[in-house]
């Protein structure tokens, strides 16, 4: 990310001022809700793929963790913790006034990555419900508000771009070719023939010819990324506010084939007429982005458990003929049994990427027009309508090579070396296409006054939104006969995959903001809302909510010459969410039939219909929140400014899946309201400007938030546990529960017990219970998620020199370190059939364990997960008048410099708190131009 020079103080000046809440604006010095405003020169900087990344940890409350380190990583979003345990938990995004789809285009795990961040203006985050009552069923887990840059004044031409290269920060600590051999040798010497190429199998003697593979080397690459950004903004056409850009994004991630590509183009045009009564707001943009979709947990995974003393090619070998020449020049752990061949074991890393290719391509356009229209017989009263458009357009395509060991296969379960063939082609595609459409209309009324009423403002409104998925999926077979992968029909009703959900919302919107004195603010937001989701009984939510300011420093201290700023805020409101579509589907509360497969037909071509599960009593999850805050700035220059939060969130009516007894007719799950969940905690922003002065400033901003997460009743349910926290060792265990007193998603596991050194017993645990007996009553729940979360940058510009370094992290939660179990555990003795050997075997030879049931549960496996991280350090100069009026600022920049952690494994961020075949976090070193004409 290349960070523009401000085109004017004056609109930076407004960004501070000015805060968008939602179907409006206020300055922020008259805000009465818990609203985090984050312009353009508080981003973070250095290589910014994402829009999400621009305020990672820049919000106290606002915990945003990636899935990782690959081009597109799924964000995960919490303001204030989240207010369901089963409902989508991440807050509404506003682009523009055009409310996003929560539901992400197929193919993009990160739908941030669908905006160039180089066009955003502003962020507005709005945590309590005084503030985001007026979202009504989409507010209850927060709002954020994205403002795009806008032209107007003189023209200016801006060309940003960066070159960077990524490097892997830590690799996991594995044995190579040397310590392995020494391992077999002494703990496996009955198997030491199968280590390197060439040993005499069919004997079982003597060893091969020994490799030194670094598999994680081979897998993992120096990446090399770049970023284009080019804008024109100005008054231009007749002296119409325009803004045009055209983005171009190539980032490689650190392992091999992770490549994506990004083109955007935006138009923002804002006319007049009608002597400035009549303003069309118009925000076009276009984006067409292509990723390659690797099998990042196979190729992770295998470069870790491969072999080290095996090659990488075959050709390393000097073996030829068969079956070596079968695999595209990749060396296979293939090995003779007698006049026979058998493939054992993982398969080669870097062909799992490399003869695989999954490009997933997504068009998208996001644009409205905002028509806002001042009457002229009364000019205080305003009409605003907004339309938006939401569309995109995927097409998916997973497809093998020839040779590609993913399709090798033996049709006749035989080991003759000729029964064996390939099935390489087209294995997975997919066309989707969406269409979602915004219409807002409302009406306006605000008028200033001096005295008593200083302020009256009053609207009231209709919303329209209709959210419309449709698409297409072809699942592929292997064919006996051709040997190829050929297209699996659906269906008899459905031959052709087809899928089409449409979701509705509907909604009655107003707002009234009425000061007194310019120092008593009150604000009253309500929003009706109805979903189809929902049956006609449940339909509608209805969602108020209220603030109040009081500016102490225009009572008390008006006198005072240090106080610039003394807000106390009160706040109160309810908010809804119902976005259950990622659990239950869009159609949850009414009763649906599915066509059955072509194996449960009555007669040929007449197909069964199976029962789908829905809930008629399904109705909103329902979020009430109490906040209490302070603004303040002091002194001149505003050298210290800040806030303080206070909140409370009970949320109620909480969505689950829970078991239905047998006997039923339908599945057996269902979803239901089943309880309550209650957040609270604090916030702390502060800034401070030591230095100010003509040539030198120095200014140092930092947040922390404290959150306080309890289940407080799941009605009739014991508890439930959490599918997407299945560990990768066992079969089917799962690792987090929701519990009445517990965290949503905590750890529920077993507790360890150790010797009088430190180290832990063997299938040794506490009985909780005294009972005699270890089993699920004597597990006991650790919370996972941090409480505390922080963030801190300072910024030094010294004349034409700038430098800035952020700073993050949490305190406390936990992290399940799975290579602890996949390379700490030891076995008795490689079962006589294998003829594989992994560096899952990499144990240390007095490993404390051996494989129980209750093992994969045991609290050894959870370590702290608190770290600091220096996120970003970037240096800049800049180059005034280089040519006439061009500025040329020049920038070097490291992103993810280092980790302060006590956690053992590769990286404490991890938003499930699974460590397992985690793509890393690249280091990235970034030198980047920006001219300014």
């Amino acid at each position: 990310m290349v960070h523009a020079q401000t085109d004017s103080t004056t609109k930076e000046k407004k960004i501070d001022e000015v805060v968008l809440v939602g179907y409006g604006r206020q300055k922020k010095s008259d805000l009465t809700g818990s609203i985090t405003a984050v312009s353009e020169k508080e981003f973070n900087r250095g290589a910014i793929v994402s829009a999400d990344q621009l305020i990672t940890g820049k919000a106290p409350g606002v915990r945003i963790t990636n899935s990782g380190g690959s081009p597109d990583a799924t964000p995960n979003i919490r303001i204030r913790g989240g207010s369901s345990f089963t409902a989508n938990n991440n807050p509404l995004i506003v682009i523009d006034g055009v409310p996003l789809d929560t539901s992400n285009p197929a193919g993009v795990a990160n739908p941030l990555n669908l905006i160039n961040p180089n066009d955003i203006e502003s962020f507005s985050i709005l945590k309590d419900a005084s503030a985001t009552a007026i979202y009504g069923n989409r507010g209850s887990n927060g709002v954020i508000i994205i403002k795009t840059k806008r032209g107007g004044g003189k023209l200016r031409v801006n060309l940003n771009t960066y070159v960077s290269v990524g490097t892997v920060s830590r690799y996991i600590d594995v044995m190579d070719a040397g310590e392995f051999t020494r391992f077999i040798n002494q703990n496996y010497p009955d198997f030491n023939y199968l280590l390197g190429v060439g040993g005499d199998v069919n004997n079982k003697t003597v060893p091969g010819k020994i490799y030194n593979t670094d598999w994680q080397k081979v897998i993992y690459r120096n990446s090399v990324s770049s970023d284009n950004n080019l804008s024109v903004s100005g008054s231009l056409f007749n002296k119409v506010p325009t803004r045009l850009s055209l983005g171009y994004n190539r980032t490689e991630g650190v392992i091999r084939t992770s490549d994506y590509e990004r083109f955007s183009a935006g138009l923002n045009i804002t006319p007049t007429f009608f002597d400035n009564h009549l303003k069309i707001d118009f925000s076009l943009k276009g984006l067409f982005s292509k990723l390659n979709a690797i099998d990042d947990g196979a190729a992770i995974g295998g470069a870790l458990n491969m072999n080290p003393t095996l090659p990488v090619y075959v050709s390393e070998t000097g073996l030829t003929g068969e079956p070596y020449d079968r695999f595209g020049g990749y060396y296979q752990n293939v090995v003779p049994k007698g006049n026979q061949y058998l493939i054992q074991g993982q398969s080669n890393p870097l062909a799992v990427l490399l003869q695989r290719q999954s490009p997933q391509k997504v068009t998208k356009f996001l644009g409205n027009a905002e028509i806002n229209y001042k009457f002229h017989f009364l000019p205080d009263l305003r009409a605003i309508v907004n339309l938006g458009l939401e569309a995109s357009k995927s097409d998916l395509k997973t497809v093998f090579s020839n040779n590609a060991v993913a399709t090798y296969r033996n049709p006749q379960n035989a080991l003759i070396p000729n029964d064996y063939v390939f099935s390489p082609g087209v294995d997975y595609a997919e066309n989707q296409t969406i269409v979602n459409q915004t219409m807002d209309a409302y009406l306006v009324y605000e008028k200033r006054y001096s005295g008593f009423l200083s302020h009256f403002l009053v609207q009231g409104g209709y919303s329209y939104q209709n959210f419309k998925k449709d698409g297409y999926k072809d699942q592929y077979r292997y064919d006996d006969a051709s040997g190829l992968r050929v297209p699996n029909p659906g269906t008899p009703l459905n031959p052709n995959n087809r899928y089409y959900n449409v979701l509705n919302l509907q909604s009655f919107l107003g707002r009234a903001n009425i000061d007194f004195y310019d120092k008593y603010l009150f604000t009253l937001n309500f929003r009706a809302d109805a979903s189809s989701l929902f049956q006609k009984g449940e339909r509608w939510g209805y969602f108020p909510g209220v603030g109040f300011a009081w500016k102490v420093n225009k009572d008390f201290l008006k006198e005072s010459a240090n106080v610039n700023d003394l807000k106390l805020r009160l706040g109160w409101g309810r908010t809804g969410n119902a976005d259950i579509t990622n659990v239950a589907g869009y159609y949850p509360s009414s009763a649906y039939f599915s066509i059955g497969g072509t194996n449960s037909q009555y007669f040929p071509g007449v197909g069964t219909y199976s029962a789908l599960p829905f809930n008629p009593g399904l109705s909103w999850e329902t979020a009430e929140t109490w906040n209490g805050g302070i603004d303040f700035s002091f002194f001149r220059q505003e050298r210290i400014s800040g806030s303080v939060d206070v909140y409370q969130r009970k949320t109620t009516n909480l969505l689950a899946k829970v078991t239905l007894p047998p006997g039923q007719g339908l599945t057996n799950e269902f979803t239901k309201n089943v309880g309550s969940l209650e957040n609270k905690g604090v916030e702390l922003n502060l800034t401070v400007i030591p230095v100010k002065n003509e040539t030198t400033s120095w200014s140092v901003s930092g947040n922390f938030g404290y959150n306080d997460s309890k289940i407080l009743d799941l009605g009739d349910v014991k508890n439930i546990q959490v599918l997407e926290s299945t560990l990768p060792v066992g079969t089917g265990v799962k690792l987090a529960t929701n519990v009445v007193g517990g965290q949503p998603y905590s750890a529920w596991v077993l507790q360890q017990v150790y010797d009088a050194n430190g180290k832990p017993l063997d299938n040794v645990y506490v009985d909780r219970n005294n009972d005699g007996v270890i089993n699920d009553d004597d597990k006991y729940f650790k919370a996972i998620r941090p409480r505390w979360t922080y963030g801190f940058s300072t910024t030094v510009n010294y004349k034409n020199w700038d430098l800035n370094a952020a700073f993050r992290g949490q305190i406390g939660g936990l992290m399940y370190n799975t290579r602890r179990i996949a390379q700490g555990l030891k076995s008795a003795t490689i079962p006589s059939n294998s003829l594989n050997l992994n560096n899952t075997l990499a144990s240390t030879a007095d490993s404390p364990f051996t494989i129980s049931d209750n093992l994969y549960l045991s609290d050894y496996f959870l370590e702290d997960a608190s770290f600091l991280k220096l996120d970003n350090v970037t240096v800049g100069y800049l180059f005034k008048n280089v040519f006439k009026s061009t500025n040329v600022r020049v920038y070097a920049s490291v992103n993810n410099v280092y980790t302060w952690t006590d956690y053992s494994g590769q990286d404490p961020e991890n938003f499930s708190g699974i460590d397992n075949n985690f793509y890393p976090r690249p280091r990235i070193y970034t030198v980047g131009f920006n001219f300014n004409f």
